[in-house]
């Protein structure tokens, strides 16, 4: 039996959240990657509360090439969280290999100040 690419992606996915987990303390930094945009939230999955979200379709986002944009997109979210109080998270790449646009969204809130 083949997989698909979004079932096996849904796989990958559920087996990092089993060991990745938001606390208030060090949230989960979540990344969504679709074909045209880049999403990321900071979310505190013991209260159910996402605390800064940011993503490519946002004013004031330097639009270049796609790594570029996820760049943007990571100092966005470190700025965002770092407003909301959080220093460290841990990151959640959602299934995706680290590579290309997660690695340089990854790459770009690091840069910004966020720890992980």
């Amino acid at each position: 039996m083949s997989l698909t690419k979004s079932e096996r992606r849904q796989r990958i996915k559920f087996r990092i959240r089993k060991t990745v987990s938001g606390t208030p303390a060090q949230p989960r930094l979540s990344v969504f990657r679709s074909n045209k945009e880049i999403y990321a939230q900071v979310i505190d999955d013991v209260n159910g509360v996402t605390l800064a979200a940011a993503s490519s379709r946002e004013a004031g986002i330097t639009r270049g090439t796609n790594i570029e944009t996820a760049a943007s997109v990571g100092k966005l979210i470190a700025e965002k969280a770092l407003k909301a109080g959080v220093e460290t998270v841990s990151f959640d790449r959602g299934g995706y290999l680290y590579h290309g646009r997660v690695k340089s969204l990854a790459e770009g809130a690091r840069e910004a100040g966020l720890k992980f």
